[in-house]
């Protein structure tokens, strides 16, 4: 073991943020297949959170790093890493998401963190550490969902439920692919901002609450084709409301109440009867 410490935030007992504790912890040194990234950026995410809160609702240990989210410098390989990038962030993977860093494993609220070889990725050279840490987590959770089950085609429409990091990342991705992309929030001023990063329509929810009936007025009764679910109990029967017929409804999150499906699974509806399909990219 080293005999070079480094800091680390960690919460001994998940009762908020309010509980993190800085400590200090034994640097150590990558081994078959591994290496060491010194910490430059994390992002927070809503999961975070709730990780913090102990309402995740995966199973974890009592005691855990938080934080999934993060891009650093390579600093040390271990034996058998043959290529090296000096700048990375987390690549999503079967193995990972097996393990998910600051949840059911530990995270990367630290100045150090030890990765498999197979968990990182370059970050591109027009990207600060800070934009690349924003992208593991909101940014591929937007992707999988819009190229998942069924991919996302130009000219469909996309209705992104508020302007958090999956549904902002998901207003880019599906502008970018040529959809027309529909954004409900409840501030005005986010939504101006929603328009000038590519948003077609918007609705504010608390001036139109029926926003699955103004979603069909702009497409002429029809229902949009995707949405990113985000809300839970709250805003699902809406999203049933305001999805086509054969459309796909993206269950990512439940910052209301706890989705009794359950986040990570897309509902379509493919024939007369609506079919619950898993998947698991999402």
């Amino acid at each position: 073991m080293s005999q070079y410490t480094f800091q680390q935030y960690w919460l001994p007992k998940k009762e908020g943020f309010d509980s993190l504790t800085l400590r200090q912890v034994p640097k150590e040194t990558p081994g078959l297949g591994q290496v060491l990234v010194r910490i430059k950026a994390v992002s927070l995410n809503w999961r975070d959170g709730v990780v913090a809160l102990g309402t995740y609702p995966f199973p974890g240990p009592d005691a855990v790093v938080f934080e999934s989210d993060g891009a650093g410098v390579v600093e040390e390989i271990g034996e058998g890493v043959t290529e090296r990038e000096d700048h990375i962030a987390g690549r999503l993977s079967y193995e990972v998401g097996l393990s998910q860093l600051g949840g059911e494993s530990q995270g990367l609220l630290g100045e150090y963190f030890i990765f498999p070889k197979t968990g990182i990725v370059k970050i591109p050279d027009y990207l600060s550490f800070e934009e690349a840490s924003c992208l593991p987590c909101a940014a591929l959770t937007a992707w999988n969902a819009l190229y998942g089950l069924v991919p996302l085609r130009p000219g469909q429409v996309v209705l992104l439920q508020g302007t958090g990091g999956v549904s902002t990342f998901g207003l880019q991705i599906a502008h970018a692919a040529g959809a027309v992309t529909i954004v409900t929030s409840s501030s005005n001023e986010k939504l101006v901002k929603a328009k000038e990063i590519g948003a077609t329509h918007t609705i504010n929810y608390r001036t139109n609450p029926d926003w699955a009936a103004e979603a069909r007025r702009i497409t002429n009764g029809r229902g949009v084709d995707h949405i990113i679910e985000v809300g839970g109990t709250l805003t699902l029967q809406a999203s049933f409301d305001a999805i086509s017929f054969n459309g796909l409804i993206h269950c990512i999150g439940h910052i209301t109440n706890p989705d009794p499906l359950g986040a990570g699974k897309d509902l379509r509806g493919p024939d007369a009867a609506p079919l619950l399909s898993i998947d698991t990219a999402s």
